[in-house]
């Protein structure tokens, strides 16, 4: 099936993309110890700091995503509720910053942050339930009583 090879590919690209976010947040941090400007009246202290903890939780996020979807293609089985949740709030994400990074980077990095948002959309999509299992949906009209009128 194709479906394995998509998540191997993109937990590649998600731990990819999670080291690529923290070596950012590592030169912004020294630009920021460089310059010692405060923007607004903040401690630039505090911007470097608030700068590692933003790039390493969107790093570690990303990296968990990434290391997610490789064990979800070695098992080849549908993800549970809470590895569901975890790659829809990933494609959430992959979604805002996409939009952000087209008006503030440009419109490559617009089509890289779709392209990750198709791959983990793709997973999820082809890791869904089987095609076998019947619809949780209520009766249908043939369960209406016999010999009642049709509305």
């Amino acid at each position: 099936m194709t479906r394995r090879p998509i998540a191997l590919a993109t937990g590649v690209a998600l731990l990819a993309e999670a080291a690529g976010v923290l070596l950012v947040h590592v030169a912004l941090t020294a630009v920021l110890g460089s310059q010692r400007m405060s923007l607004a009246g903040l401690d630039p202290d505090a911007m470097i700091a608030g700068t590692w903890a933003m790039g390493g939780v969107l790093a570690a996020f990303l990296a968990l995503c990434g290391a997610a979807l490789l064990v979800l293609a070695l098992r080849d089985r549908a993800p549970g509720r809470t590895l569901r949740l975890l790659l829809i709030s990933c494609a959430i994400t992959h979604g805002v910053l996409g939009a952000v990074t087209a008006a503030l980077v440009g419109w490559g990095a617009f089509a890289f942050m779709m392209a990750m948002l198709a791959l983990v959309v793709a997973s999820l999509i082809l890791y869904g339930p089987e095609t076998g299992e019947a619809p949780e949906s209520g009766p249908g009209p043939e369960a209406a009583e016999p010999g009642a009128a049709p509305a």
